[in-house]
């Protein structure tokens, strides 16, 4: 079901396809008449988050600067063909958004990964303690490898991310035997951001205590605050519009009650631009602008395994039927709220800008925050590479509608083919083109509309 995005809304896929949709989002793009964004980080760096596929990716892909309205932007360099993988990218840093953490998603504290097992994960998204699936072999949470932190309990998937969390973050934001304490200056921060930020969540204030973190723990500072400043930046007037985005009217005082609150917990003097006003407002818009989102499902991974399973036809239409009705029991208990979610930084995936025609999409099929970049379609040697931003539904709408959400949401105006096809379409938005449909239409259309948009 098509859904209203904000600011900080990106693409879950893979791994989490149902539920809400969540676009995906770069950070390359600039806003219309603004300046080039800084080139901090060397092309080393851009690459060095890259797994699997990394000496792939330096290869197939290069980084060049476009324009001062787009900013930077990652081309081809050689043929990559539809369906391949043009990079695989871990993040800087992730977090899973608070208020679906409070609410029982249970994910690894650090990659993200969905730690119920599938039927658990059924029974609890329909309400039914009994809800029993089929083919539960097919399940791929390995409990027996969980961990959690001898000191405040968070729990890992598995032994790798708890020492890996611990390396570069954790000892800094361990709360040890506190966890429960709301005196706790980061459970206080914590839940200063739940009072400010409610579902649907877009971004969480722990991301930007994991960066500060990473810095505090971190052996090369330099090297950490060069591969941050990597992210594009955005004027004065341009990071007031995200901060209001993300935290409405009353944006200026809760920014400055966040900024107290964040600096009593997480002050460090080789980042202490951060703490000023001014330095908090870029940081936060930093988050808000590219903050990749994060969706992670064992249901959905059992899902996908399923679909996958060679069956007899009367046996694939009986399963088929087992899951439809399934997700419809979690419609009506759960609503859209499936998946473990939160959100990332990602340093390669940031410099991909948008497109209403994308030739590329991000998804994260592993099940954690391992970001997948896929070719939709043959991509020749020096052409751009670009996601969308906008979900399916977003892009069918007219020209004027797309601008719309990209303006409020991204702060740029789309150059992109399809949008320049489409420059002499009426500017009207989607909605009132609907409206002028629907005035010749009989009363039950409108009913007939609601009962297809499914």
């Amino acid at each position: 079901m098509a859904n209203p995005h904000s600011l900080t809304d990106t693409h879950a896929g893979g791994g989490a396809e149902k539920g809400r949709d969540l676009p995906g989002r770069g950070g390359g793009q600039g806003s219309e008449g603004g300046g080039a964004p800084k080139m901090a980080a060397s092309m080393c760096d851009v690459f060095s988050f890259c797994v699997g596929v990394a000496g792939r990716a330096r290869v197939s892909v290069e980084v060049r600067f476009v324009s001062s309205a787009k900013g930077k932007g990652l081309f081809a360099t050689q043929l990559i063909q539809k369906g391949e993988t043009i990079f695989v990218e871990r993040p800087l840093v992730a977090a899973q958004f608070l208020w679906n953490a409070l609410y029982r998603y249970r994910a690894c504290d650090h990659c993200l990964r969905a730690l119920e097992k599938a039927e658990e994960n059924a029974q609890r998204l329909t309400g039914k303690p009994g809800q029993v699936l089929p083919h539960p072999e097919l399940c791929t949470v390995r409990k027996d490898l969980h961990q959690n932190c001898p000191h405040c309990q968070v729990m890992y998937c598995s032994a790798e991310c708890r020492l890996a969390a611990a390396e570069q973050y954790h000892q800094v934001l361990c709360p040890g035997p506190s966890q429960d304490d709301p005196l706790h200056p980061l459970n206080k921060l914590q839940e200063a951001w739940r009072s400010v930020h409610y579902p649907p969540e877009t971004a969480s204030i722990m991301l930007m205590a994991r960066m500060v973190a990473t810095v505090k723990q971190a052996k090369d500072k330099d090297r950490w605050i060069r591969l941050f400043s990597q992210f594009c930046n955005k004027t004065a007037n341009e990071e007031e519009e995200i901060v209001h985005k993300l935290l409405g009217d009353k944006f200026k005082g809760q920014l400055d009650l966040l900024r107290r609150l964040f600096t009593e917990a997480l002050y460090e003097e080789t980042l202490s631009q951060w703490f000023t006003p001014d330095g908090f407002r870029s940081l936060f818009a930093l988050v808000g602008t590219n903050g990749q989102g994060i969706g992670t499902s064992s249901l959905s991974q059992w899902v996908h395994a399923c679909d996958a399973l060679e069956l007899k036809p009367q046996d694939r239409e009986q399963l088929d039927a087992f899951i439809d009705q399934l997700y419809k029991d979690i419609e009506a208990a759960t609503g859209e709220f499936l998946n473990c979610e939160g959100s990332g930084l990602f340093v390669l995936q940031s410099c991909c800008n948008h497109s209403c025609v994308p030739n590329a999409e991000t998804s994260f099929p592993e099940n954690n925050f391992l970001l997948h970049v896929t070719a939709l379609e043959d991509i020749k040697p020096g052409e751009e590479i670009c996601i969308s931003y906008l979900d399916c539904c977003q892009r069918e709408r007219s020209r004027h509608s797309r601008h719309k959400i990209l303006r409020e949401n991204y702060l740029f105006i789309c150059s992109c083919p399809k949008c320049l096809a489409e420059a002499d379409e009426p500017n009207v938005t989607s909605e009132e083109e609907e409206e002028e449909e629907e005035e010749g239409e009989p009363e039950d259309a409108e009913l007939g509309d609601e009962m297809t948009d499914v």
